[in-house]
């Protein structure tokens, strides 16, 4: 028989929500770091021993705590940041549940140090398991201390949960990593003991700061994104397609300065990467959005890693728009490096100069080394350099071909002349390279186009090119025109569920603007009488069932947009210039001229790179010139 219902003590309460809270010494690096933060630290300092599990040390120079409001601190939802159920509704700070201090005091052994800077003197508050040692005068700094030793070293059952040492400093030095990317303007520091190097973060300077955090590269290959519509403002970086990692372990986003996980979100994201990134590559980017407080809920889980937004439609729509004009307006150039060479440079910091294709200045790059990595190969990343200097060696030079066009004889379909290319009869003039895809030379193997440009030498691989110009251009089609339907001779019925079949009669006009046409024939079903034309092929029921269940998550479906790319992906590639296609001069010419004008030209459909350009400092570093 079930025991009689009982009154949990503060203690336990306590506990249960420690484990909430605190689900590692991460968790409680992470709370500390919000707590100093929202209390206008400008310097934080971290320091872990053992990966946090013997003692955690957070020390900042914020406003600090009153002696009299220590006590209060470490007592269950008690907070300076909101005083009444109406303030939920609008919550501008990191922390707000007043929960974390007094759940983790009830696991470790806590010391508590602060000065507000107008007190002559500190004090600390002792802490052993929830139960008070001490409360004493102590010297310290305007901030705040906060020490913590022997984590759940009163509930057994969770510290043997804990990973290794090393993997305990990971997740702190990833938290510290987060926390700072959200507030450049504050420096941090973070130290792990001998044999782990010092983490440093000076405030000011975001470049080297998600240098550090990320990668040098990401600052070079990405672009700014600073978007705003009605009370929305989206800021940050994302890096190019060309860009990307086998992971998700370099993404950032941030509500309101606060680091979220969110499905909507993540969803925004992706559609606007779908058909620039190669298959199972994922994007980087640090991201920033603001709105009004009272337009997102942040009280939703304890650790505050979720978000929900009062109109979570309009954030989908307007993150996926802002995000998908950003990276469709990227220039060839400025995609470039699409594939990185890696070239040996003469001599340890030497700098290679370029030619600034816009103004047709000299500009400084980086040490050759600063950009030397993983090529590509098959449109696949390489784990080893792509060796051009090898490559280039095992030329036949019998195999560079420069045909010349008949006379009379009409360019390919899809590669129409235009004005302004160069002659057909020979190479580019001089005073023409300033073109950013430079002037056809040759073909090579009936697979790539040579040409020059203000740079250096241009490398394009003709099929992948060709792929996404006929891409972009079926999309803009589809997208100006109203989508061609097909009658069902025998309509479908899709039994569905009856929110679901609410939906289809709300926006069943949104759905005909689609192509699909649906009716509702029952409390739980629905009839299909058109499908796109595009798409009539495709697998009817299960396209209604995704679509719907689509509209039911995100107040919107891509569903019928991401499966006519799909087949537009599949039109363009099979209507694209194939290998060992000879083209004349005109016609290389017009598809470089098409690749300027073209969104996300950098990369086909597939997200492998179209083209790589070998500046004249490579090409002189490869025949040993000047040295």
């Amino acid at each position: 028989m079930p025991g009689r219902i009982h009154q949990l003590s503060e203690f336990v309460a306590n506990q249960i929500a420690a484990g909430e809270v605190v689900e590692r010494p991460a968790s409680l690096v992470k709370e500390l770091i919000e707590n100093s933060l929202d209390a206008g630290a400008a310097k934080i300092e971290v320091v872990s021993e053992q990966g946090g599990v013997k003692r955690v040390l957070v020390r900042d120079d914020g406003w600090g705590i009153h002696a009299d409001d220590l006590r209060l601190a470490v007592n269950r939802h008690a907070t300076s940041k909101i005083a009444s159920a109406d303030d939920l509704a609008g919550v501008a700070s990191l922390g707000f549940r007043g929960e974390a201090l007094a759940s983790v005091a009830s696991v470790v052994r806590l010391v508590l140090v602060s000065r507000p800077a107008d007190a002559k003197q500190a004090y600390a508050l002792e802490i052993d398991g929830g139960r008070e040692l001490a409360f004493e005068p102590r010297a310290h700094p305007p901030g705040t201390s906060v020490e913590v030793s022997d984590l759940f070293y009163n509930t057994p059952a969770r510290r043997k949960f804990l990973k290794a040492e090393r993997t305990e400093q990971n997740h702190i030095e990833q938290v510290v990593k987060s926390q700072s990317l959200a507030r450049m303007d504050v420096g941090f520091e973070l130290r792990q003991g001998a044999g782990r190097n010092p983490l440093l973060l000076p405030a000011g300077n975001p470049s080297s700061r998600l240098s550090r955090i990320l990668s040098a590269e990401f600052v070079d290959r990405s672009v700014v994104v600073d978007e705003a519509a009605g009370d929305l403002r989206l800021t940050g970086w994302v890096g190019l397609p060309t860009l990307s990692r086998s992971q998700t372990d370099q993404q950032y986003f941030y509500v309101n300065g606060r680091l979220v996980r969110d499905k909507l979100v993540a969803h925004a994201i992706r559609q606007a990467y779908r058909d620039v990134l190669f298959h199972g590559r994922h994007p980087v980017f640090v991201l920033f959005l603001e709105l009004p407080a009272a337009a997102v809920d942040v009280n939703v889980h304890p650790t505050k890693h979720e978000v929900r937004f009062r109109d979570a439609r309009n954030v989908h729509d307007f993150i996926f728009g802002m995000l998908n004009r950003a990276l469709r307006g990227v220039r060839p150039d400025a995609q470039q490096p699409p594939v990185v060479v890696a070239l040996e440079p003469t001599s340890p910091g030497a700098q290679s100069s370029l030619v600034d294709t816009t103004t047709g200045e000299i500009r400084d790059l980086p040490p050759a080394s600063h950009w030397s990595g993983a090529g590509y190969r098959h449109g696949r990343p390489s784990s080893q350099p792509h060796n051009l200097a090898r490559e280039f060696a095992a030329l036949d030079p019998q195999r560079l071909q420069q045909p010349a066009p008949a006379s009379g004889s009409a360019p390919a379909s899809g590669l129409a002349p235009a004005s302004g290319s160069a002659p057909a009869s020979g190479s580019a003039p001089a005073s023409g390279l300033k073109a950013v895809m430079g002037y056809a030379l040759a073909q090579l193997h009936g697979v790539y186009i040579l040409a020059a440009n203000a740079d250096g030498l241009v490398l394009v691989d003709m099929h992948a090119a060709h792929e996404r110009i006929t891409y972009e251009r079926l999309k803009s089609q589809v997208t100006t025109g109203v989508v061609a339907r097909q009658q069902l001779l025998v309509p479908l019925v899709v039994n569905v569920s009856e929110a679901e079949a609410d939906l289809v009669e709300d926006h069943a006009a949104a759905l005909e603007q689609m192509g699909l046409v649906l009716e509702r024939s029952g409390q739980q079903s629905v009839t299909v009488r058109e499908l796109p034309a595009l798409l009539d092929d495709g697998d009817g029921e299960t396209l209604v069932r995704d679509l719907l269940a689509d509209y039911a998550e995100f107040g919107i479906s891509q569903r019928l947009e991401t499966l006519q790319e799909r087949l537009l992906a599949t039109m363009a590639c099979h209507g694209s210039v194939r290998a060992n296609r000879q083209l004349s001069l005109t016609e290389m010419n017009q598809l470089l001229r098409d690749m300027e004008v073209t969104p996300n030209s950098g990369q086909c459909n597939h997200g492998r790179p179209t083209y790589l350009v070998l500046s004249m400092a490579d090409l002189d570093r490869l025949f040993l010139r000047g040295q």
